[in-house]
C-alpha cells in the first residue's frame, strides 16, 4: 500500500531529527541553522546511497559498457536543491523543515558552490553527469578535488583580486573517501628494459585516493559517480629531517603531493606553473585510467575487450595524455604488443575539442615532458611514427606532415597534445555545427585529410532540469499550466508553446515572473553591491569567462557610446538599461583584468551621472558563480553573446538565457546559428561579420584605424577612454588597450561596432513594443528544448559510445 503524502512528510521529518541527533551530535532545540543544512544532506543523502547502490548493482549485473568522462572541471554548483528535485523530495523536505519554523529556500543559501571549475567547460561537464544519470547510462565522470578552487574573485577599487575558494572549510558532506581506489602516480625516473620488455621506474611518486560523489539523475532513475581525486604523499613527513630541525623541508614531499589538487589552472606563465599544470593533468589522468583498467580487468580479466566494456571521453586536451597512460599500461603491465594497444585504446577513446584558438590547444615544452614522463615521451614518438607514416603512404606533402606530427619541431621543440588525442581515439568532435565545420578547414584540417571519418558534431546542450525548473519555478508552473508535464521529461515538448506565442494573456503571465524574476535579482544585488536597479528597465546582461575574444570590451565600448548618445540628445525616448556584467579573468591575463577595471571605472562614472539618471545603469557582479547564474539567467531580458564570429565553439549560455525567455543579440558564432535556426530569425538579434568574412579581411589587411576614424560614435568612445575620462586617478590606463585597437584589433571590435550598435537600437525599438517581444521570449522558450544536454549526451551515446 502506498504512504500517504502526509505520511511521508513525517517520515522525513523524523529522518532528519534523527540524524540531527545521531549524526551531527545536536538536539533540534540546540542545533544552529548550519546543523539543520547538515542533517537535511543527509538525510536526502541517505535515500540517493539507495539507488546509487541499486544503479552499481544493475549495472554489474547487465555486464553493459560504462562510459568515463575525463574533465579538469566539474562546475556543479550547490547540490542539495538539484538533489531534492531529482529525487522528487522536495516538497516532503520543506514541510518537514517548516514544522521546525525553518524555511528550506534558507538553508539551500548555506551550501557553498563546489569551487570544482570556472567556465563553460567545467558547467558542460556537470550538465552532462546529470544527463548520463537521467538517461540511465552508467557512468563514472574523473577529476581532481580542488581544495582552493580557481579563486574567490573579490572587486577592490574596480580591480579583480584573487583570494582562495574556501569550500571545504567545514568539510562536504555528500563526498565519501575510497581508500581502497588508491594508485601511485609517478613522475620523472629511468626506463629500465627487463627482459622482453621495460619497467619504467619513476624518480618520484604520489598517491592518488579516490572521493566520491553521487550524481542523481531526473526522477532518481540512476545515481552516477563522479570521483574526484585527491593527493598525497607516501611519506607525509620525514621524521628524520624534523628532528634534526629541518621542520619545513620535512614537509615537502606531502606539500609537493597537497600542490597537485590546491588550484585549478594555476598560473603558467613562469616555468614552474606550466610544470605544475603537467603534472596535473598527468596525476589525474594517470590515476583513472588506471581505476578503469583495473576495474575492467577484475570482472572480464582480457584487456583486449576494453572498449565493448568501456567509452573514454577526453573533455578537451587537459586529459589527452590519457593515450600515451592506456598505451603505457597495456604494453608495459598487460603485455600487449604495440600495434595490438594502439588499436584497443583508439577503439577506447574519444576527444572533444573546445577550441579554435592556436594556443589554447594545449602543447608541452619538449624537454619538461621526457623530463616527467619518460616512459610517455617514448610511446608518443613510437605513435608518431606510426602516424608520419601513414601520412607519406596517404601522399600528404612536408607541409601536412609536420602540421600532423605530434611533435612540433618548430623554434622551441614542443608535444602537440591536441594531434596525440586526434590520432589515439576513434572519434574527435566539436560542440556546435559551425565550430565542427571549421575544426575541418583550420586546426585539423590536415589530420582531417588524413582521416576523414574521424571528426563529427555534437552540438552542446545544458540540463534543463536545473537551468529551468530549479532556477526559474516561477517559469516552469506557468509553463506547466499551459502545456502540461510532457516538457518536464523531454524539453523539445516544450514546442507545444508555440501555438500560444501571440497569446496576450500567457505574454503577459510570462512578463509578470519575469519581473518577480528580476525584482528579486535586484533586492540580491543592492544587498551584495550596494547598487539599486530598476526592474523596468532593460536587463542587458553578459555573464562568462573574461577573454578578449568573448568581446566584453566592445559592449563596454557600446556602452560608453550610448551614455554620450543619452547626455547629448536628453529630447529622445530612451530606453531604460542595466548593463550586468560578470566572469573571471586568468590571474595572469593582463588585458582581461583591465577590462573588469574598465567596467568598474565606467559604472562609477556613469551611475553617479543625474543626466543619464533612470536610463543606464552598469554593474559589474563580483565573483560569477553557479548560484549566481541561477539568479541572473532567469531576469535576464537581453544575452549578450557578442564573441569574434569562429572564435566561440558553442556557448551554453545562450541556451539558458533563451531557455528562460531572454532575447539573444549575437555574432554567427557557435551556437548561435543553431539558436538562430531553431528560433528564427525575428526572434534573435544578429550582427557583425561573418567566421568566413573575418577570415577574409585578416587575410586582405584590416585596417581598424580607418574604420575607428570613420565612425563618430566609435571614435568618441574610444578617446574617452584612452584619454582618462573614465579613469582620471590615472589618464593614461586605458591608453594602451585603445591603442590595440588603432594597431591590431585581431577581435575585430571595430569592423563590428557600427553593426553592433544598430542591433543595440533595433532591441531598443522590440522593447519599446512589449506584446511582440514577449510573443518573441515565448518562441525561444518554445524552440531552445533541442538544447537539453539529454539530446547532446543521447548523440554520444548512440554515435561514439554505443552504449544506447
Amino acid at each position: 500500500m502506498s504512504v500517504k503524502p502526509d505520511g511521508q512528510i513525517a517520515r522525513v521529518d523524523a529522518h532528519v531529527l534523527d540524524v540531527l541527533r545521531h549524526r551531527v551530535g545536536k538536539d533540534e532545540r540546540a542545533a544552529k541553522i548550519h546543523d539543520w543544512f547538515t542533517a537535511t544532506v543527509l538525510t536526502l543523502r541517505d535515500s540517493i546511497i539507495d539507488r546509487w547502490m541499486d544503479s552499481t548493482r544493475k549495472t554489474y549485473a547487465e555486464n553493459g559498457k560504462r562510459v568515463y568522462y575525463l574533465s579538469l572541471e566539474f562546475l556543479i554548483g550547490r547540490l542539495l536543491r538539484d538533489a531534492l528535485s531529482n529525487m522528487e523530495m522536495t516538497r516532503e523536505m520543506e514541510q518537514a523543515l517548516r514544522n521546525h519554523g525553518l524555511d528550506l529556500a534558507e538553508i539551500e543559501q548555506l551550501e557553498p558552490d563546489a569551487a570544482l571549475g570556472n567556465g563553460g567547460l567545467g558547467r558542460l561537464a556537470a550538465c552532462f553527469m546529470e544527463s548520463l544519470a537521467s538517461l540511465d547510462i552508467p557512468a563514472y565522470g574523473y577529476g581532481i578535488r580542488y581544495v582552493n578552487g580557481m579563486f574567490r574573485q573579490r572587486i577592490d577599487d574596480g580591480w579583480q583580486m584573487e583570494l582562495p575558494e574556501t569550500w571545504l572549510a567545514h568539510g562536504n558532506p555528500w563526498e565519501f573517501e575510497r581508500r581502497e581506489s588508491s594508485y601511485r602516480i609517478g613522475f620523472g625516473g629511468e626506463i629500465v628494459s627487463e627482459g622482453d620488455g621495460v619497467t619504467w621506474h619513476p624518480a618520484e611518486e604520489v598517491e592518488a585516493t579516490a572521493v566520491d560523489t553521487p550524481v542523481v539523475g531526473w526522477r532518481g532513475k540512476r545515481v552516477n559517480t563522479l570521483r574526484l581525486w585527491t593527493a598525497s604523499a607516501l611519506d607525509p613527513i620525514r621524521l628524520d629531517a624534523f628532528n634534526a630541525g629541518d621542520h619545513a623541508g620535512a614537509l615537502e614531499g606531502q606539500v609537493r603531493a597537497d600542490s597537485l589538487v590546491r588550484v585549478l589552472y594555476p598560473a603558467d606563465s613562469s616555468p614552474a606553473g606550466q610544470e605544475l599544470r603537467l603534472r596535473q593533468e598527468y596525476f589525474f589522468t594517470a590515476a583513472s585510467i588506471q581505476d578503469i583498467v583495473r576495474r575492467h580487468v577484475q570482472y572480464q580479466t582480457d584487456v583486449h575487450t576494453l572498449p565493448d566494456k568501456a567509452a573514454i571521453q577526453l573533455n578537451d586536451t587537459h586529459p589527452a595524455v590519457a593515450v600515451a597512460e592506456l598505451m603505457r599500461l597495456l604494453v608495459d603491465v598487460h603485455g600487449l604488443e604495440f600495434d595490438d594497444a594502439l588499436d584497443v585504446t583508439r577503439r577506447t577513446i574519444a576527444y572533444t575539442n573546445h577550441t579554435l584558438l592556436p594556443e589554447a590547444l594545449e602543447s608541452w615544452p619538449l624537454p619538461l615532458f621526457e623530463r616527467l614522463l619518460p616512459r610517455h615521451m617514448q610511446i608518443i614518438y613510437a605513435i608518431n611514427s606510426r602516424v608520419l607514416r601513414e601520412a607519406r603512404r596517404a601522399g600528404l606533402g612536408d607541409h601536412a606532415i609536420s602540421a600532423i606530427s605530434l611533435i612540433d619541431e618548430g623554434g622551441e621543440r614542443r608535444v602537440r597534445m591536441a594531434n596525440l588525442a586526434f590520432t589515439g581515439a576513434h572519434s574527435v568532435n566539436g560542440v556546435a555545427a559551425l565550430h565542427t565545420e571549421l575544426m575541418k578547414s583550420t586546426v585539423f584540417s590536415d589530420l582531417h585529410s588524413l582521416y576523414p571519418d574521424r571528426i563529427n558534431n555534437k552540438t552542446n546542450g545544458v540540463t534543463p532540469r536545473r537551468w529551468l525548473q530549479q532556477c526559474n519555478p516561477g517559469l516552469t508552473a506557468v509553463i506547466r499550466d499551459v502545456i502540461g508535464d510532457a516538457f518536464l521529461d523531454d524539453a523539445e515538448e516544450l514546442s507545444a508553446l508555440n501555438k500560444f506565442a501571440d497569446d496576450p494573456g500567457l505574454g503577459e503571465r510570462i512578463a509578470e515572473v519575469k519581473r518577480d524574476n528580476k525584482v528579486a535579482l535586484a533586492a540580491h544585488i543592492k544587498e551584495l553591491t550596494g547598487v539599486r536597479l530598476n526592474p523596468d528597465a532593460l536587463f542587458d546582461v553578459q555573464i562568462k569567462r573574461i577573454h578578449e575574444y568573448k568581446r566584453q570590451l566592445l559592449n563596454l565600448i557600446e556602452t560608453v557610446a550610448l551614455y554620450d548618445q543619452i547626455r547629448s540628445h536628453p529630447e529622445r525616448d530612451w530606453v531604460p538599461r542595466v548593463k550586468l556584467f560578470g566572469g573571471k579573468a586568468a590571474p595572469s591575463y593582463h588585458n582581461a583584468k583591465l577590462i573588469i577595471k574598465l567596467a568598474n571605472d565606467i559604472a562609477r562614472r556613469i551611475n553617479v551621472d543625474p543626466s543619464v539618471g533612470g536610463l543606464l545603469k552598469v554593474l559589474f557582479v563580483p565573483n560569477y558563480n553557479v548560484s549566481l547564474a541561477e539568479r541572473i539567467i532567469p531576469a535576464a531580458d537581453l544575452s549578450e553573446q557578442i564573441s569574434t564570429a569562429g572564435m566561440e565553439a558553442s556557448g551554453t549560455g545562450n541556451m539558458k538565457f533563451a531557455l528562460n525567455g531572454a532575447l539573444t543579440i549575437g555574432t554567427l558564432d557557435g551556437a548561435n546559428v543553431e539558436i538562430k535556426d531553431r528560433v528564427g530569425p525575428d526572434n534573435i538579434v544578429i550582427f557583425g561579420l561573418t567566421a568566413e568574412e573575418v577570415s577574409e579581411r585578416r587575410m586582405e589587411g584590416y585596417n581598424p584605424r580607418e574604420i575607428i576614424e570613420g565612425s563618430r560614435e566609435l571614435l568618441q568612445a574610444v578617446d574617452a577612454i584612452a584619454t582618462g575620462v573614465f579613469s582620471p586617478d590615472d589618464p593614461h590606463r586605458y591608453k594602451d588597450l585603445m591603442g590595440g585597437l588603432y594597431d591590431s584589433d585581431w577581435f575585430m571590435l571595430a569592423a563590428d561596432f557600427d553593426s553592433y550598435a544598430a542591433a543595440q537600437r533595433e532591441v531598443d525599438r522590440r522593447w519599446e513594443d512589449q506584446p511582440g517581444w514577449r510573443a518573441s521570449a515565448i518562441r525561444n522558450i518554445a524552440n531552445v528544448g533541442w538544447f537539453s544536454s539529454d539530446r547532446t549526451i543521447a548523440e554520444y551515446a548512440r554515435e561514439i559510445w554505443g552504449v544506447m
